[in-house]
This record gives C-alpha cells, sequence and structure tokens, in this order.
C-alpha cells in the first residue's frame, strides 16, 4: 500500500511582480514545466510568447493568461524547423518587443534499450532535444544580447534532467542529449557572461508531468509508473518556480546550474 504523503502545499514563494516589463519565450509551453513556467512568468509581470507544436493547447493557455490579466502571445511551431522558428522570432520581436528571457524547455523522452534499435526514437530525442535547442538559441540569442547591451537582465534557460548526470539503463540516448545541454549551458556562459547574458541548466529529478507516457518501453514505464506512486514526486509548478526565481533574482547573480530532486528520490 502506498503511504507516501502527497503534496498539497503551493509551490509559489515569490511575491509581486519581479518580471514587469520582462518579454519572455518558453519552448514547450503545451503541457507541464513549459505551460506552468509560461503562466508563472506572466502571474510574475512578463509577456510570454508561447512555442509549441500543439497549437489548440497554447490558443488555451494565452486564453487563460489573458483572463488572469497577464499578456501572453501562442505561437505554434515546430522547433525541429530552424526556418519556421527564426520567423517566429520576427513576429516575437513585432509583436511583443525584444525577448530578454529564453526558457528553452521543449524536449522528449524515448526510452529502449541499445539492442532494440529504436532508430526513430533516437533520431526524435536528437532532433528535439538538441537540433530544437540550437535552433531556438540561433533564433534568439541576438536578442538577449541586445537586451543585456541596453542594461536589461538577459537570461538564458535550459530544460536538462537528472539524466544528464546519473546512470539509468535504457537512458542511453535520452541521457546523451541532456548531458549535451548540460554541457552546452556551462560553456555558453563563458562566452555569453562576459555579454552580461545568464546562462543556466535546470536538471530536474522525476517530475509528475506527460513525459513518461511518451516511453514504450515496458520497464521503463514501470519504474516511472512507480515512482509516481511510491514517492512525493515533483509537480510542474514546483520547477515553474525555480525557473522564475532563477530570473528574478539581481541581474548580477547568475545560478548557473541547478539540480531538483524530489526528496525521496534516490535512483
Amino acid at each position: 500500500m502506498d503511504t507516501t504523503q502527497k503534496t498539497t502545499a503551493t509551490a509559489q514563494i515569490i511575491a509581486g511582480t519581479p518580471l514587469a516589463g520582462r518579454i519572455a519565450v518558453v519552448t514547450g509551453a503545451s503541457s507541464g514545466i513549459g505551460a506552468a513556467t509560461a503562466q508563472r512568468f506572466a502571474e510574475l509581470g512578463a509577456s510570454v510568447a508561447l512555442i509549441a507544436r500543439r497549437g489548440d493547447r497554447i490558443d488555451a493557455l494565452e486564453d487563460l493568461i489573458r483572463a488572469n490579466g497577464g499578456t501572453a502571445l501562442a505561437l505554434p511551431t515546430d522547433i525541429t524547423d530552424r526556418h519556421a522558428v527564426l520567423a517566429t522570432a520576427k513576429r516575437i520581436a513585432n509583436e511583443l518587443g525584444t525577448v530578454d528571457l529564453l526558457f528553452a524547455n521543449a524536449g522528449v523522452q524515448l526510452i529502449s534499450g541499445i539492442g532494440d534499435l529504436a532508430v526513430a526514437d533516437w533520431d526524435a530525442q536528437i532532433d528535439l532535444n538538441i537540433k530544437g535547442t540550437m535552433n531556438t538559441i540561433a533564433a534568439f540569442v541576438g536578442p538577449l544580447e541586445a537586451a543585456a547591451a541596453s542594461g536589461a537582465p538577459a537570461d538564458l534557460i535550459v530544460t536538462s534532467s537528472t539524466a544528464a548526470v546519473r546512470y539509468l539503463e535504457g537512458f542511453q540516448v535520452y541521457s546523451a542529449t541532456k548531458a549535451y545541454l548540460t554541457q552546452l549551458t556551462r560553456l555558453l556562459r563563458m562566452e555569453l557572461g562576459r555579454k552580461k547574458i545568464r546562462v543556466c541548466a535546470i536538471e530536474p529529478g522525476m517530475v509528475d508531468t506527460e513525459l513518461p507516457d511518451h516511453v514504450t518501453d515496458p520497464s521503463a514505464s514501470k519504474l516511472m509508473a512507480d515512482l509516481i506512486e511510491q514517492i512525493d514526486v515533483l509537480q510542474s509548478e514546483d520547477i515553474a518556480e525555480a525557473v522564475a526565481f532563477i530570473a528574478s533574482v539581481p541581474k548580477h547573480v547568475n545560478l548557473t546550474e541547478i539540480h531538483i530532486l524530489p526528496t525521496e528520490q534516490a535512483i
């Protein structure tokens, strides 16, 4: 029997509107961490561009944010298409202004044994987690540089994973893509920090999102399902509050790598 007491308290610890006047972009905004973070950014005063492939979902989120008094712009975009991302970036510049807060969050997790030769899954993870993130950075690094040069705060925050630094059987390709992102942010900070752009990798452990639903390997699916049932896992709102905090601290402070685990997660 599961005797774990699930979290009921709100994740919100930030008060006021510390992100007022900022122009934020969130990829993977159609669900989970992306949707929760976009909503939190708006609550804290930012104007938020919502990017995801599922247009109906980000349209609904746009409506919700606006109904609550915030500013949002839904832009259905496949970030694996570089030309589409660049076109979306131009529209954001025209309709919202210069982006100074980028949350490159979109990703997919597809777990299998290497001998299964699930090469389509390998490609999907590399295309979205790595190439999609690089396309996003290509589209918005210019605006971030411009924002920082004007004296405004500028943030590049990337969703990596605990899998980037842990050894989990069946996670070979997924973990490799996330390790790429963690190392990428470390190196980008060396270059962009001199330009007063803050760079951070956030590395969540087990979060109760739809991401595990994409896993087709039965043993990996069972592992994740059991974790959700047996321990008090993270919620999307927990990660959203951490990301909002990273963007809300004084602009001379750069939280560079944040590893967040459920208290009970041991693997």
